[in-house]
């Protein structure tokens, strides 16, 4: 089966996490292909597709969501997986309940699961402005990304991916 992995990311942090889950999924013997959001193609080749976003101010990247939001029919066919990357720190902050909002992006995929991932932040990277939000919150440096959750949620992916005959 061919897998679609997608992701917006801002900095390099969801596209690093996008990589990782590729990964896992072609050490259980699944063709994946990764791609920005921004180009990447539309759903109709593949047998299954995960979607991911960097969260801003509780909200996905406009690139992640114009892809669902485009490809809503396509992506109702096939079983659909969503991820955002963004909260940081020990404790996390927000933490879960408050870091992201994508109850109509669940809405238009029929997204089988949603999974919430740590970000990282590495503040000589970023822009003016978002440097200076940084600051404003008092946002921690360092990469957050738990990357054996990561790991097992991939291979949680591919374990129900074993069970759908292949189609595309």
């Amino acid at each position: 089966m061919k897998v679609l992995v997608v992701t917006a990311s801002r900095y390099g942090s969801t596209t690093g996490i996008g990589a990782a889950i590729a990964e896992v999924l072609r050490e259980r013997g699944f063709e994946t292909e990764t791609a920005p959001a921004l180009h990447a193609p539309g759903p109709e080749r593949y047998g299954a597709v995960i979607v991911g976003s960097g969260v801003y101010m509780g909200h996905w990247l406009d690139a992640a969501r114009v892809y669902i939001e485009r490809h809503a029919m396509e992506l109702r066919e096939r079983p659909v997986w969503l991820f955002s990357s963004g909260p940081l720190g020990n404790p996390l902050k927000p933490d879960e309940t408050h870091a992201v909002s994508i109850d109509h992006l669940l809405g238009y995929s029929r997204a089988k699961q949603h999974r919430l991932f740590a970000g990282a932040l590495e503040r000589r990277r970023l822009n003016f402005a978002d440097k200076a939000i940084s600051m404003a919150l008092h946002a921690p440096e360092g990469d957050f990304r738990d990357w054996d959750a990561i790991r097992g949620w991939a291979e949680s992916i591919a374990a129900t991916l074993v069970a759908i005959p292949a189609t595309a």
